[in-house]
């Protein structure tokens, strides 16, 4: 059977509304097979990223409100990304909702965008909410592409992810691991906004500042990266840890200090695990200054791929995540996450 659906990504630096339509087919002889059919990216309004970023504030009335808004709001996307493709017989979509809370050691994540409102104006099952029974089994609740990673892409050493939040996945010493390395774009992004641009295009902003050595050798110091994995970063730590830290130091000199830093703290992982050959997706991957450093730091051979699997592998995999969940098969590794066991997530609407 092959199945069509399509997966929702809402990612910390808050780029936009990842929307990716892919199929997926599973035989007895290649294990799983995908295509990218489709993916469009939706810009989010000044507005709306707003409401986005200042979410974490809101009153707990405001925050229900948003829920609902906002997964209306991925619902008429999605209706008007099905038209402008054509797109029928949809099996199911994925969605990862935006992240508000991350806070497993409390018991709790919180990723907004209500499925049932997506459903309601798609006419399309939806699963959502994959984090929350993980983290109720004591995970953290993330990193959840890993599945996908092992599935998908198995032929590579690892997997990493320069998103909001760098992630590799890997298979060690016969399981598949997985955890949270550092911020990235949660940072890079903000100070460079400070500049007047989006994000730092190549890294070129970073490449023309001088790094604080005194600031990075606090930042690389930090508890978190003497934590042993399963490990998960969320944006209040981020608030805490970093920004603080930050705050004092030109836009620029944060620049160069703290791709600096995720350069060290990537590359520690690299040589550790002694990964051989890496996949690099996510908007990270096009930073040409941090992966000019990575190299520099490890043996490791990068490899980019085409800008589609760049910019949509984690749409993708919350949508093969989504039709795992259809066929009630596990869809979550607790080797990846700390939870009690492997197993199906998501609420199906």
């Amino acid at each position: 059977m092959i199945y069509h659906a399509i997966g929702l990504m809402s990612g910390t630096s808050l780029d936009g509304l990842d929307i990716c339509h892919a199929s997926f087919q599973h035989t007895s002889s290649d294990g799983w097979q995908f295509q990218i059919l489709n993916a469009d990216t939706v810009v989010y309004s000044p507005d709306l990223e707003k409401q986005l970023r200042n979410a974490r504030t809101l009153a707990a009335e405001d925050l229900f409100e948003l829920n609902a808004s906002y997964g209306k709001y991925i619902g008429g996307q999605v209706r008007l990304f099905t038209e402008k493709h054509g797109l029928s017989s949809l099996h199911v979509i994925g969605s990862h909702g935006h992240t508000v809370f991350h806070q497993p050691h409390r018991g709790f994540t919180v990723q907004i965008g209500d499925g049932r409102a997506i459903k309601m104006v798609t006419g399309i099952p939806v699963v959502y909410d994959f984090r929350s029974a993980d983290v109720l089994r004591g995970g953290n609740g993330a990193p959840l592409v890993p599945i996908g990673d092992k599935m998908l892409f198995g032929g590579y050493g690892a997997c990493l992810n320069l998103g909001g939040f760098s992630n590799i996945s890997m298979d060690f010493e016969g399981v598949r691991i997985a955890f949270d390395i550092c911020p990235v774009n949660i940072v890079l992004n903000h100070f460079s906004q400070l500049l007047g641009e989006p994000f730092d295009i190549g890294g070129r902003l970073a490449a023309a500042g001088k790094v604080d050595f005194d600031v990075l050798k606090i930042l690389d110091q930090l508890d978190f990266y003497n934590v042993s994995p399963p490990k998960s970063l969320g944006a209040e730590w981020v608030s805490g840890e970093i920004m603080t830290l930050l705050s004092p130091l030109s836009p620029q000199t944060v620049l160069a200090t703290f791709t600096e830093h995720a350069a060290n703290q990537i590359s520690l992982v690299l040589e550790k695990y002694a990964v051989k050959d890496l996949l690099i997706t996510g908007g990270g991957a096009y930073n040409e200054f941090l992966l000019e450093r990575i190299r520099l730091k490890t043996r490791c051979k990068i490899m980019v791929p085409a800008p589609e699997l760049v910019e949509f592998k984690e749409a993708l995999i919350f949508a093969f995540m989504a039709v795992l969940r259809l066929r009630g098969e596990n869809n979550i590794l607790a080797s990846a996450t700390g939870s009690d066991a492997d197993h199906c997530s998501g609420l199906l609407a």
